[in-house]
């Protein structure tokens, strides 16, 4: 047997079976692109479901990473510490917030959001207002109230009963409005969901939120946890959107592949969560906080944001021609920045096309039923989005030959 299958097979005996991964162990990065044990190559568009941001082993963060972990890397938050202290400034200079709460992940982000939601309110003498209008589709956590918000049932079956939440259509802002209740405490909501087949607001939505918000006294809490650190091309995904949210979540791409997440508020909103009221062992650590400034750095050196966006409508163009080049398979292609879906056609199951999609050596992910997700590395090259659309159009190709003459 080879290295690979020998790992894959000890994974299977030792690793607890709530994943169905793909019989590929990686062994090593470089740039966009990751190698198994045996040394086989795959071009990255998927970058760790968006996390991968500067790419794999991109010089400058293993250095900050390599560097911090021989200085300090925990002291718990009884304490100050350097890193985290900057690394809060840093990102509310770059977002206009005020204040940084850090902790592991994006859906301890997401929870923290809904924490601080039913906390101000609470502190506010409203302690009825704990329901959510959140959307069906979204995607916002696994642990119970970050579950709770996301909008698909097959995530929440079997882990009921779940808080207060009511679902209604993304890009429905009348069904917000008869949504809303004197019970309401925010409204949350993807600038673009992800998860649920990278499906875009329609123009003007999140404002129209905002204001229904601020009509109801309820909070709009944004969930950037895909969107946020310049996937869409700018590094908030509500960046001109004519809403400023009231908080919003931060990770995946925020420490390029090193745990951590963030939410960041205004400054009227730092006595929602008083001490004692929220914490995380582990968030804010020394070693996080330095691996996320130095995707901060990479991201202003390399112009990283603005070529999302450049970089983003190249493969748009290239994603939207393969759909009408395909069109037995493809129904469409949709998009911002460096998150794109290529939409199948009624008939296909994105999960079931990926094994054939790997085994030509390119990794995407699937959104949604029916979609082939790219979430690319940000240092992504043109020469590499055109590689990995031709492999998926050869791919789709010969499925289109395979159906027409079954």
């Amino acid at each position: 047997m080879s290295a690979n299958a020998d790992l894959v097979a000890l994974a299977r005996q030792r690793l607890y079976p709530n994943y169905s991964p793909a019989p590929m162990a990686f062994a090593r990065g470089r740039g966009c692109e990751l190698f198994d044990a045996d040394g086989r190559r795959w071009l990255d568009l998927a970058a760790g479901v968006a996390v991968c941001s500067v790419g794999h082993a991109h010089p400058e963060l293993t250095r900050a990473i390599a560097e911090q972990a021989g200085t300090l890397m925990h002291v718990s938050n009884y304490f100050y510490n350097e890193q985290n202290i900057r690394l809060a400034d840093a990102l509310c200079r770059r977002t206009g917030f005020d204040r940084a709460f850090f902790c592991n992940s994006g859906t301890e982000a997401n929870e923290a959001m809904l924490k601080l939601a039913r906390h101000h309110f609470f502190n506010r003498g409203e302690k009825d207002r704990v329901r959510v209008v959140a959307f069906q589709d979204a995607f916002h956590g696994r642990t119970l109230g970050s579950l709770s918000m996301t909008g698909t049932a097959k995530y929440r079956e079997g882990f009921g009963p779940l808080g207060p939440v009511s679902h209604v259509a993304y890009g429905d802002a009348d069904a917000v409005e008869r949504a809303m209740g004197r019970d309401v405490c925010a409204i949350i909501v993807e600038p673009v969901q992800g998860e649920g087949g990278v499906t875009l607001a329609p123009p003007g939505f999140l404002a129209k939120l905002r204001a229904i918000a601020d009509a109801h006294g309820a909070l709009l809490i944004v969930d950037e946890v895909q969107t946020g650190i310049g996937r869409l091309g700018r590094f908030l995904g509500s960046d001109d959107t004519g809403a400023k949210p009231d908080a919003v979540a931060l990770a995946k791409g925020l420490g390029g592949g090193f745990p951590i997440g963030a939410m960041l508020t205004p400054e009227r909103l730092a006595g929602a969560l008083p001490p004692g009221s929220h914490g995380s062992t582990f968030g804010g650590n020394p070693l996080a906080s330095a691996a996320a400034l130095a995707v901060l750095r990479i991201l202003e050196q390399e112009g990283l944001v603005e070529g999302a966006r450049t970089k983003g409508e190249a493969l748009g163009a290239m994603l939207q021609q393969l759909a009408r080049d395909v069109p037995e398979v493809c129904e469409g292609a949709r998009g911002q920045g460096l998150l794109w879906g290529v939409v199948l056609r009624p008939g296909f199951v994105a999960r079931q096309l990926l094994p054939r999609v790997q085994a030509a050596g390119l990794l995407v992910i699937a959104a949604g039923e029916r979609v082939l997700r790219f979430a690319p590395p940000l240092i992504v090259t043109v020469a590499e989005l055109e590689e990995g659309v031709k492999t998926l159009r050869q791919v789709l190709s010969e499925l289109s030959t395979l159906r027409a003459s079954a």
